[in-house]
């Protein structure tokens, strides 16, 4: 499927502006259309009762309103979390994730479909990289979610740009779609609900830095040295660890904010006391939280996730020296919707 008109969710504030200017429409019609689609949530032309219909009937013919087709749609045994593989007009197929917690309804989104990073242990890296999503591509499948949520009352609370893809590797498109789901007048979910996951591209983070930007920050880490860390993110050979490590205390001294840093133990790997005890040397003095997430399996690479009793005994250890740390709640592994797992999962729409 593919279409020749530009993608609504691609367009900012002050284009619709400048186009019913073009148009001849009086300037408040780009804040209802600005207003329709990011708090009434409206899917497509003829939803916008604010508009008279000529004008309904002439954005239907500019623009296109769907991106997204949904090609699966799984849900954890638990019935916290739910999946949804979607196929863009090109037929390259990302995967977006809702998790259900007691007061929050977090989406984890993809920025790309594939990845160019490589990292072994992640299915996304797994399967290589395909293409930048465009911001409109991104945006749309926060309202996709918006919209089923706001049947049931509810509404998005976090996003997590930890899906499919490197968010850095999509700056520019990254940044823009958290612009528009972060616009007071629009969707309107403020910048301190979204985190934004990277593997450590620095010339980004030094970017993201100066530009003052408010959303959390989480690193890849995954390892306390160079060698075992390239072995695991090959982007290590070109980014090291201490010249990471030295943009990211930047990034908490100018902008006052905590970082976090995540890190998959795999089993007698990463696991160890003395990685643990190297990574607080690391962490020492910084404005830092540890995400502990044991391992979750994919196909493509053969370690095991720690044990209960090794994340305990590593937890203890950054605990100690007085390194905030948690360990992550898993959810979705049975539908293999946990931290690394996102790929092309295709197969038949299910209920």
């Amino acid at each position: 499927m593919t279409t020749d008109r530009p993608l609504i969710y691609d367009w900012d504030l002050a284009q619709f502006q400048a186009l019913m200017a073009d148009w001849g429409q009086p300037s408040y019609r780009a804040d209802q259309i600005w207003d329709d689609l990011y708090q009434q949530l409206w899917a497509s032309a003829e939803d916008f009762s604010t508009l008279p219909k000529d004008l309904r009937a002439r954005l239907d013919e500019h623009f296109s309103f769907v991106s997204l087709r949904l090609s699966k749609r799984l849900y954890s045994s638990d019935g916290q979390t739910e999946k949804r593989l979607h196929l863009l007009h090109d037929d390259q197929a990302i995967e977006t994730v809702l998790m259900r917690y007691d007061e929050r309804r977090t989406l984890c989104i993809s920025t790309q479909a594939g990845c160019a990073m490589g990292c072994t242990f992640c299915a996304t890296g797994q399967m290589g990289f395909r293409r930048n999503l465009s911001s409109g591509e991104i945006v749309e499948q926060v309202l996709v979610f918006a919209r089923l949520l706001a049947t049931e009352g509810q509404a998005v609370t976090n996003v997590v740009l930890m899906g499919m893809g490197e968010p850095f590797h999509n700056y520019e498109a990254s940044m823009a779609a958290l612009d528009r789901l972060g616009h007071a007048e629009g969707f309107n979910l403020g910048a301190r609900r979204f985190t934004v996951s990277t593997v450590g591209l620095i010339p980004a983070i030094q970017r993201f830095t100066a530009e003052q930007r408010k959303e959390g920050l989480a690193v890849s880490l995954h390892a306390a040295e160079d060698d075992l860390r390239a072995s695991m993110l090959p982007v290590n050979a070109r980014y090291p660890i201490a010249d990471l490590i030295q943009a990211c205390r930047e990034y908490t001294r100018q902008s006052g904010r905590r970082i976090t840093f995540e890190w998959a133990l795999i089993q007698g790997t990463n696991d160890t006391p003395e990685q643990a005890h190297k990574l607080v040397a690391l962490l020492a003095g910084m404005n830092c939280h540890v995400n502990l997430i044991p391992l979750n399996p994919t196909q493509g690479f053969a370690g095991d996730k720690s044990s209960r009793e090794r994340v305990a005994d590593f937890r203890a250890i950054l605990l100690e020296n007085g390194i905030s740390c948690t360990v992550r709640v898993r959810r979705g592994i049975d539908i293999q919707a946990g931290c690394g797992q996102l790929a092309e999962h295709s197969a038949p729409l299910q209920p």
